[in-house]
């Protein structure tokens, strides 16, 4: 157990008074937490701490060759007062996987989620109560070793900072436009597709300026070796029910293993439906949009939850998904995905945990 050392500000920041207009990662609470590590001593000196610009020397290896990653998760306020998380140890396990892709030590899963729990309690007041508000948790890692040289650091630190956060997407649940990269590559075998370092989301900028440029919301990349089958999209894994089964591209090394999807392919299965994790040819999916056997598309990921899919532009060709509503399955799974983070349906499967 860590022995977290736990300073508060003298300055209180004012606290948003209207929370329906939190926006998303612009707005951040008072404290943050930090731990170093430097080789030979380990991971040390957990400590929660005002929030505050990092002091980081110009040559520090992450920002000359990119050894940093970050989680994202959210607490919730229940209906009674209280704050839960949703699967934090699955974040944790992530981060471990990712940790272990780019050489920096690992933390205990019971570490992260010791940090993550006593920030969120003392920031405890920073936790909206309105109606699909959230406080989003953003837990990373970074490089700080001075030195120009590509090598693992021998120095790091781990931090953990909060923001108060609306609904991730402006439109709501209304079903979004999505635009099929096939230019451009996120990932391909081998490299870091399946772990959350920025460097993934950096190289994936370009593709969504060229989509919002011709108004879609999001881009659906397919993989990076023949190009055709469908992988995620930007911020969130996706899912397609053709002739009432369930489709989604498998976490096999070029697909982040989202939190989301992982829970969301869990409830499927308890419902009765067929769930196929594998290749899916985006051929097939608008030949199935355009003799209507392509019945729902959703997006899941941990700040939108799930985003209903209203059409599919592909090579010039744009196919409307059904009848470009939010369908059944997607809504049911919205409503019992954000009903047990909110408290609002009861955890019957041990997901929440609570801040105390």
């Amino acid at each position: 157990m860590l022995d977290i050392k736990i300073t508060r500000t003298a300055h209180p920041k004012a606290r948003p008074q209207d929370e329906t207009k939190l926006g998303f990662g612009s707005i951040f609470t008072d404290h943050m937490f930090l731990m170093d590590y430097d080789a030979g001593q380990g991971w040390h000196d957990p400590r929660i701490v005002p929030y505050a610009p990092l002091t980081l020397d110009p040559s520090a290896l992450v920002f000359h060759y990119a050894q940093e990653c970050f989680e994202g998760m959210k607490a919730y306020r229940c209906d009674d007062g209280h704050v839960q998380l949703f699967r934090p140890e699955k974040n944790a396990e992530r981060m471990q996987s990712t940790h272990d892709r780019l050489c920096i030590p690992r933390i205990p899963v019971e570490d992260f989620v010791q940090a993550v729990k006593a920030l969120v309690k003392v920031d405890e007041a920073w936790v909206p109560g309105a109606p699909d508000t959230s406080l989003y948790i953003r837990p990373f890692t970074i490089a700080t070793e001075a030195v120009l040289g590509v090598k693992a650091s021998s120095k790091y630190l781990f931090a953990i900072i909060c923001s108060p956060s609306g609904a991730y997407y402006e439109e709501g649940m209304a079903p979004v436009k999505i635009y099929v990269e096939d230019e451009y590559v996120r990932a391909t075998p081998g490299g870091t597709g399946y772990i959350k370092c920025g460097g993934n989301y950096a190289a994936s900028i370009i593709a969504g300026e060229k989509a919002h440029k011709m108004g879609y919301s999001q881009v659906l990349w397919l993989d990076g070796v023949e190009r055709k089958y469908v992988e995620e999209v930007g911020s969130m894994n996706i899912f397609f029910k053709i002739g009432g089964e369930i489709y989604t591209a498998a976490t096999v090394g070029t697909v982040l293993p989202g939190i989301t999807r992982m829970s969301c392919i869990e409830l499927l299965k308890e419902w009765g439906y067929t769930v196929h994790e594998g290749r899916l040819a985006i051929a097939d999916v608008m030949a199935a949009a355009r003799d209507g056997r392509l019945e729902e598309v959703f997006g899941t990921g941990t700040a939108a939850v799930i985003s209903p899919v209203g059409s599919l532009m592909f090579e010039g060709d744009t196919e409307q998904v059904a009848d470009g509503k939010t369908g059944p399955v997607t809504q049911k799974l919205y409503d019992t995905l954000t009903g047990i983070q909110w408290g609002r349906l009861p955890d019957e499967r041990g997901w929440t945990v609570r801040v105390e």
